[in-house]
C-alpha cells in the first residue's frame, strides 16, 4: 500500500509496482488531475491527517509493504506507528537526502554521512521523523526501512528557482538568476529510474537500515538552466549569477531550500541499494528528460504561469 501514490515520487513507484506484479492499494484524499492511477489499483479514500478516517478506510486490512510517501512531521511518524504496528510487515519511509550533513565535510555523501541541516525545518523535521521511527524500532520491532531521494522530478517538473518564469525570460532574452556561480554539483533523479530502487526493496529484510537513492546524473547548476534552455529552443541564455545568502537576503522564503540543500554540491554513493537491487541505475539523464518536461508544458497550458513577483524579483537581484 502507499500513503500517497499520485505525486512526483510515488506515481511511477506505484506503476512500476503494478507491472512487477504487486497487488497495489493507494491511500489518498482524491485523485489526481495530473497523474492518474493505474488500471487494477485498489483506492482508498481518507484523509491521512485523521486517523480515524484512515483507520475507517483500512478496515482489517493488513499489508506485506508500506510504502509512507506523506510523513513530514513526527507527529505524522506517531500517526504512523499507532495506525500501522501490527499492519504491515515492512513499512518504507520516504525521507530526504537534504537531511544529510550541511554544508557535506567529505563526498561523495553515504548513509553514515550525519544527519545535520541547521538552515533547513524541512530537513529537521524530516531528521526527527526518522528518530522517532528507528525509536519504535529498536523498542518494539516496528518494521521501518528508512529511504533518502534526493532531487526527484517527472514530466511536470522545472528544477529552476523560479519555475517557468524562468523559461520565459530565457525566451524573452532577460537574465536569468542561478544561484552561487553555477558550478555546484547537484544531482536530478528521474522517478523512473528512483522507483526501480525503491519498489526493489519490497520484501527484502532491511527493516532498521536507510538507503540513499538517486541517480548518478550529476550536473553543474549551469549546466541544468542550459539544458531547459536548449529545450526551450534558447541557445545561449543570459545566466546571472548571484550568491545564494544575497537571494535568502531579499526572498527569505527562498533560503532554507538555497543554504539548506541547493546551494552545496552533493554527489551520492548509492552502493548498498545497487548491492541489493542490481536493475537500479541511471537510464535517465536529465538534459534528455529536458525535452520531455518542455513539451508537456506546451500541452497544458496551465503550468506556463509567469509569476510577476518572480519577475520582479528576478530583476532585483540580476541588478546587484
Amino acid at each position: 500500500m502507499f500513503i500517497g501514490g499520485t505525486g512526483t515520487i510515488s506515481t511511477a513507484s506505484v506503476a512500476r509496482a503494478v507491472a512487477l506484479g504487486h497487488n497495489v492499494t493507494v491511500l489518498n484524499r482524491a485523485a489526481s488531475s495530473v497523474r492518474a492511477v493505474p488500471a487494477g489499483v485498489e483506492q482508498l479514500v481518507a484523509d491521512v491527517r485523521d486517523s480515524a478516517s484512515v483507520a475507517a478506510a483500512l478496515g482489517t486490512r493488513t499489508f506485506d509493504v508500506v510504502a509512507d510517501i506523506l510523513t513530514f512531521t513526527p507527529v505524522h511518524a506517531r500517526a504512523a506507528v499507532e495506525l500501522f504496528r501490527g499492519r504491515t510487515e515492512q513499512y518504507l519511509f520516504i525521507s530526504t537526502a537534504s537531511a544529510y550533513q550541511k554544508p557535506p565535510a567529505r563526498l561523495p555523501i553515504t548513509e553514515s554521512t550525519p544527519l545535520r541541516n541547521p538552515f533547513w525545518q524541512y530537513s529537521r523535521d524530516k531528521i526527527a521523523c526518522e528518530d522517532f521511527f528507528m525509536a519504535a524500532y529498536r523498542d518494539h520491532g516496528f518494521p521501518v526501512t528508512i529511504v533518502r531521494p534526493s532531487h526527484t522530478y517527472d514530466h511536470t517538473r522545472l528544477p529552476l528557482l523560479f519555475g517557468w518564469t524562468d523559461v520565459h525570460r530565457m525566451r524573452a532574452g532577460l537574465p536569468v538568476v542561478v544561484h552561487g556561480d553555477g558550478t555546484s554539483l547537484w544531482t536530478l533523479t528521474h522517478t523512473n529510474d528512483f522507483a526501480v530502487g525503491f519498489v526493489g526493496l519490497f520484501g527484502l529484510p532491511v527493516a532498521g537500515e536507510a538507503f540513499t537513492i538517486t541517480s548518478d546524473d550529476v550536473l553543474p547548476w549551469d549546466a541544468v538552466y542550459r539544458s531547459v534552455a536548449a529545450a526551450a529552443g534558447v541557445p545561449d541564455p543570459l545566466l546571472v549569477h548571484v550568491a545564494s545568502e544575497k537571494i535568502a537576503a531579499l526572498a527569505p522564503d527562498l533560503g532554507p531550500g538555497l543554504l539548506g540543500d541547493k546551494a552545496h554540491s552533493v554527489i551520492f554513493d548509492t552502493t548498498r541499494v545497487k548491492s541489493l537491487v542490481p536493475a537500479f541505475g541511471t537510464t535517465i539523464r536529465f538534459a534528455d528528460a529536458a525535452h520531455a518536461i518542455l513539451a508537456w508544458h506546451v500541452d497544458h497550458p496551465e503550468a506556463r504561469v509567469v509569476n510577476a513577483e518572480h519577475m520582479a524579483l528576478s530583476d532585483r537581484l540580476a541588478a546587484l
